[in-house]
């Protein structure tokens, strides 16, 4: 069952993610493919380092009993960024992607700050990616789970705690976005984990995050730089009814 959420997002508990690849017609991005040509001209005129690679999109979720059933395929980075670029426009399909939510000790969430070379430089996020030709398995399964992790670890430098592999998902679902979330509590202090973080960065010479950023309550969101996914999560943990990580 979906609960409301902050912004306009329905929030939904679940047990159990079900993900596969599968062939599909993706007409938006075939009709529109000059003006994508374009977009992506200027992207990485602005940032020449950006790549236009693989990655999945999705085509459509169905949920019933805690589980849900999703559908990816594969499409260029371009036409993901155009469809993330003109947002106000639909596309027919989805943006899912799963994120790990590193919650604190001290009761903080941290995020990270975006690098200047990225595509979404300044920007704040859980620190994720979109899933990619690395997040797919034997028989065309997606491993959501390991993307989240892998992104994690690949991005901050700590590992996921024991628990962190089995913690529950809550999935964000508005418009055409999917937001898979996996809250796990760590060991550590917000401080104590953001120099760690810092320490593993500083071996990087272009890292994906330039910086974290400690999120203790509700004056801490930052409206301009965070997107209203991660907002509403923030402001569905911290006010006025906390959600539980169980």
């Amino acid at each position: 069952m979906s609960e409301t959420a902050p912004l306009g997002f329905a929030l939904t508990r679940l047990t159990q993610i079900s993900a596969r690849l599968a062939e599909h017609d993706w007409a938006w991005a075939r009709e529109n493919a000059e003006a994508i040509e374009r977009n992506w001209q200027r992207r990485i005129a602005e940032r020449p380092s950006m790549f236009d690679g693989p990655v999945l999109m999705s085509q459509g979720c169905a949920i019933a009993d805690g589980t849900c059933e999703i559908a990816f395929f594969e499409t260029r980075y371009s036409r993901f960024i155009a469809s993330r670029d003109w947002s106000t426009v639909r596309t027919g399909v989805l943006n899912a992607f799963a994120a790990i939510v590193p919650h604190t000790s001290d009761g903080a969430v941290l995020l990270g700050r975006m690098g200047a070379h990225t595509a979404n430089a300044g920007q704040i996020y859980f620190p994720c990616g979109t899933p990619d030709r690395e997040d797919i398995r034997e028989g065309g399964i997606v491993d959501l789970a390991g993307s989240a992790a892998r992104e994690f670890e690949e991005e901050t430098g700590l590992v996921l705690p024991a628990a962190g592999h089995t913690a529950p998902w809550m999935l964000l679902r508005r418009d055409e976005l999917l937001a898979f979330l996996r809250p796990v509590r760590f060991d550590g202090r917000a401080e104590d984990l953001v120099d760690r973080i810092a320490a593993y960065h500083a071996n990087d010479a272009e890292p994906e995050l330039a910086g974290m950023v400690v999120v203790r309550g509700l004056s801490d969101i930052d409206p301009d730089r965070m997107q209203p996914y991660v907002r509403a999560y923030l402001e569905s943990v911290f006010e006025p009814a906390p959600i539980s990580l169980r």
